[in-house]
């Protein structure tokens, strides 16, 4: 009974014994691998931690922390680099980016910390007027979208200006860029071409200012010659009994001016501000009146010699309403302002006849009209000023020839 106790307890004792081995051999096989880690100090994506690895190399690590690598991602020391105790590692993951130009989209992975450190690395030249968004200095973000507008030379011209001006401009259409050259139109100025249409290189862009402006214009009003049979009277005298005045008219004008220029005049009122008061003379008819000798011109008389008529006189110019400036007879009254000419009835007095007309002169019958029929002429004057003050009157002409 006592041999078999003994052999009971050495057989508890051997495997207490052999327990307590393989305890010990796993401890200090676990403490001999826990203390055969090597340090490393990791900063992934600005974010800093502490690890214990039996990593053999950088790429072993990211492994292990189950972290995939991008060929463009930021990794210091490389990838392929002996894991030492306490080695600091950098991890910058690349973000991705667009780039946009125009028409034409890039989409790029960059570790860069700024838009104009990822524009150098991508070798993008911004010219001085280009226009980018966000802004050079702007910090990189995942999946951000960079805008580039090229700038591209045009030529404006506001108002008439005597020169072009020479601008830059990354406008999409008209409307945009006279925004961006803070460009204000009023209500009725246009736009070559027109605000709707695409801006090209080396465009001309026009702006036209227009503008409505009112006019009053003062006119005399030329006053005829009434005359009064009087039979107390010889025939062919003749008495002023009241004197002619001039009236005034007053018109009132729209003028449209585009860049500074008259293009467009519309009357839009008129008034009569002072009534024309006509001249009455006074014609003798008495029969038995005595014939005055009529003296020829080479008398000292201030009137020439010939027939006598009497007849209703207007005035006119070569640049009244549908005049040419030409005569019937071939005369240019343009190129010959100081020309004596009336505008007769070739019926009445033939085409070439020279005469004399009262308060006018020596002049020439070399003209014709479609209002002068009968005993009726119209006297030609340089300038309209002139024309207004002969107005509508009776005169007496004589025949030369």
């Amino acid at each position: 009974m006592k041999n078999l106790l003994s052999k009971s307890l050495s057989k508890k004792n051997w495997a207490i014994i052999i327990a307590s081995l393989i305890v010990f051999i796993a401890a200090s096989g676990f403490l001999i691998f826990e203390t055969s880690k090597k340090t490393v100090a990791l900063t992934l994506d600005g974010q800093e931690q502490t690890i214990k690895t039996h990593a053999k190399t950088i790429q072993d690590i990211f492994d292990e922390m189950d972290i995939g690598l991008r060929s463009e991602d930021y990794v210091y020391p490389s990838v392929n680099s002996e894991v030492k105790n306490n080695i600091e590692v950098v991890w910058e993951p690349a973000k991705q980016v667009q780039i946009t130009q125009g028409d034409e989209s890039d989409t790029v992975w960059t570790t860069a910390d700024t838009v104009n450190e990822l524009l150098k690395e991508q070798e993008v030249e911004l010219g001085k007027h280009d226009v980018i968004n966000p802004l050079p200095e702007a910090a990189i973000k995942s999946k951000m979208e960079i805008e580039i507008d090229k700038a591209f030379k045009l030529k404006l011209a506001d108002g008439g200006q005597d020169k072009e001006k020479e601008v830059w401009s990354t406008s999409t259409t008209v409307a945009d860029f006279l925004s961006n050259q803070d460009i204000k139109l009023n209500e009725l100025d246009r736009v070559e071409p027109e605000l709707e249409e695409t801006v090209k290189e080396n465009d001309v862009i026009k702006v036209i200012r227009v503008e409505k402006v009112t006019d009053v214009v003062e006119e005399p009003i030329g006053f005829a010659v009434v005359t009064k049979k009087d039979n107390s009277m010889d025939k062919g005298a003749e008495k002023v009994i009241e004197n002619g005045k001039e009236g005034l008219l007053k018109k009132e004008f729209e003028i449209v001016r585009e860049n500074g220029k008259e293009i467009s005049r519309k009357l839009i009122s008129e008034e009569t501000i002072k009534n024309k008061k006509d001249k009455i003379v006074a014609v003798g008819t008495k029969a038995a009146a005595p014939v005055t000798k009529v003296a020829s011109r080479g008398t000292t008389n201030s009137e020439p010699g010939g027939k006598e008529l009497y007849v209703s006189s207007t005035a006119y110019t070569a640049s009244c309403n549908g005049c040419s400036g030409v005569t019937a007879t071939g005369m240019d009254l343009k190129s010959n302002p100081g020309a004596k000419v009336i505008a007769v009835d070739p019926s009445v007095i033939p085409l070439g006849t020279k005469v004399y007309v009262e308060g006018y002169g020596y002049a020439i019958a070399a003209d014709t009209g479609s209002a002068i029929k009968g005993n009726k002429i119209d006297v030609f004057f340089a300038n309209k000023s002139d024309a207004y003050r002969w107005g509508r009157k009776q005169v007496k002409i004589k025949i030369l020839n």
